[in-house]
C-alpha cells in the first residue's frame, strides 16, 4: 500500500508523463499543423516604377479560392513525394501582375521576390513563372504528400520542380514582391 507521500510522487510521475506525451504527439510527423507554427497569412505586394506599393493579405479563405496544382518531385531515398499548393502565377494575379499577353517589352524587367522568415530570399524573372511563357511550375505549396506542410517547411513553401539544385525551395515563405528591375541610367 502507497504511503500518502509516494502517492503523491506517483500522480506527480503520471502528469509528467502525460505532458511529455501531449508534447510529442503534437510534434508528431503527420500531426495537424495546418499554419506551420506560424500565422497562415502571406503578404503579397506589387511596386510600380516610382515605389508605390499595393498590397493584399492572402488569408485562409482568399487561399482556398485559388486554383489548386500538384507536382511530383524525386526524393533522394527513391520514390517520390507529391506537393500541392497553388501555382506562383495565380498568387502574382492577386495584385495584377502583367502575365500572358500583358508580359512583353518594359514588362520583361520585372521580377518576383520571395522572402522566407529566415531572412532567406530569391528571385525569378516573371517571365519564369508565366504559365504562357514556359512548361516550367513555380508553385507554391502548403501540402506534402497530402499533409500540410510542417513547421520547419510552412505554411507556405516554393517548389520549382524543374531545377536541378534546390536552392530557390524556399521554406516558409512569408511574402511575396513583384518589382522592377531598376533602369540602367550610364548608358
Amino acid at each position: 500500500m502507497l504511503t500518502g507521500y509516494s502517492r503523491g510522487w506517483c500522480l506527480a510521475a503520471v502528469a509528467v508523463g502525460l505532458m511529455f506525451a501531449l508534447a510529442l504527439s503534437a510534434n508528431a510527423p503527420g500531426a495537424d499543423d495546418t499554419k506551420g507554427g506560424a500565422e497562415h497569412r502571406l503578404t503579397v505586394k506589387i511596386r510600380n516604377d516610382a515605389g508605390a506599393e499595393t498590397r493584399v493579405e492572402v488569408s485562409p479563405e482568399v487561399w482556398e479560392k485559388l486554383p489548386r496544382a500538384t507536382v511530383s518531385v524525386p526524393r533522394q531515398e527513391g520514390g517520390e513525394t507529391e506537393y500541392a499548393g497553388v501555382a506562383l502565377a495565380e498568387v502574382l494575379k492577386l495584385v495584377k501582375a502583367p502575365l500572358g499577353k500583358e508580359l512583353r517589352g518594359k514588362m520583361l524587367a520585372k521580377y518576383v521576390l520571395v522572402n522566407a522568415a529566415d531572412g532567406y530570399r530569391v528571385v525569378f524573372s516573371l517571365a519564369e513563372v508565366d504559365p504562357e511563357s514556359t512548361e516550367h511550375v513555380v508553385l507554391l505549396a502548403d501540402r506534402r504528400d497530402d499533409r500540410p506542410l510542417d513547421a520547419k517547411e510552412g505554411p507556405y513553401r516554393i517548389i520549382v520542380p524543374a531545377e536541378k539544385k534546390h536552392a530557390r525551395w524556399v521554406r516558409q515563405v512569408t511574402s511575396i514582391t513583384l518589382e522592377t528591375a531598376p533602369a540602367d541610367t550610364a548608358n
